[in-house]
């Protein structure tokens, strides 16, 4: 299986309780590169509390930064400039072959640099991609703008996975994108192991049919 790389149409749409129900699906490694703010926690911690099984490894970000904003921002504010190499050369899942999951910074085109977006680090670790779109009002222009600079670039999408529940319209977006859907997670008031491990066991099945 290749690499999978979690993006979606912005950010805090849920893309870190989305990787660790995927990862805890899949029982997979989960990697985020970058990450950007770490107050409130890091997101692989966060993963990591969140999967009950015992085969997944939560492998080190390359690049930590302190003030939680865009990641070229908060490198700039630390004195260093990230280097999509490095994080290539530091990948802990083979170019070819078996791979795990990523997890990406906010959007697509999120800036890493002053030349480079979250979509050129797809590209160079050669990962196929999972998005996600929280529904919310304004959704369905972030979610096809985010398939359209996929497609653009010829991006390996596998599909969508939804998130939160305002109106209905996911199917529409599949339908507009042509990217199929792999899930809808459900609104919960309470984001624990249990919710993490109902819905891996949930989506298991349709996961695996579209990898």
């Amino acid at each position: 299986m290749a690499s999978i790389f979690v993006t979606g149409i912005g950010t805090g749409i849920g893309k870190t309780v989305v990787s660790a129900i995927l990862t805890e699906a899949l029982e997979a490694d989960y990697w985020k590169p970058i990450q950007a703010g770490f107050e409130d926690g890091t997101d692989a911690l966060q993963v990591s509390s969140l999967i009950s099984n015992t085969k997944t490894i939560i492998h080190p970000e390359v690049y930590k930064l302190q003030m939680p904003a865009s990641p070229h921002i908060a490198a700039r504010e630390e004195g260093i400039e990230i280097n999509l190499k490095k994080i290539v050369d530091n990948s802990p899942y083979p170019p070819l072959g078996d791979g795990g999951l990523v997890e990406g910074a906010g959007g697509i085109l999120v800036p890493l640099n002053d030349n480079e977006f979250v979509i050129d680090l797809i590209e160079q670790l050669g990962a196929r991609v999972i998005l996600v779109s929280r529904n919310y009002l304004g959704s369905i222009n972030h979610s096809l703008l985010t398939a359209a600079i996929c497609k653009q670039r010829n991006i390996d999408v596998i599909g969508w996975i939804f998130n939160d529940q305002y109106l209905d319209y996911e199917e529409e977006i599949v339908r507009w994108t042509g990217y199929p859907k792999i899930a809808s997670i459900p609104l919960a008031e309470k984001i624990d192991k249990a919710f993490v491990l109902q819905q891996a066991g949930s989506i298991r099945k349709g996961l695996l049919e579209h990898l």
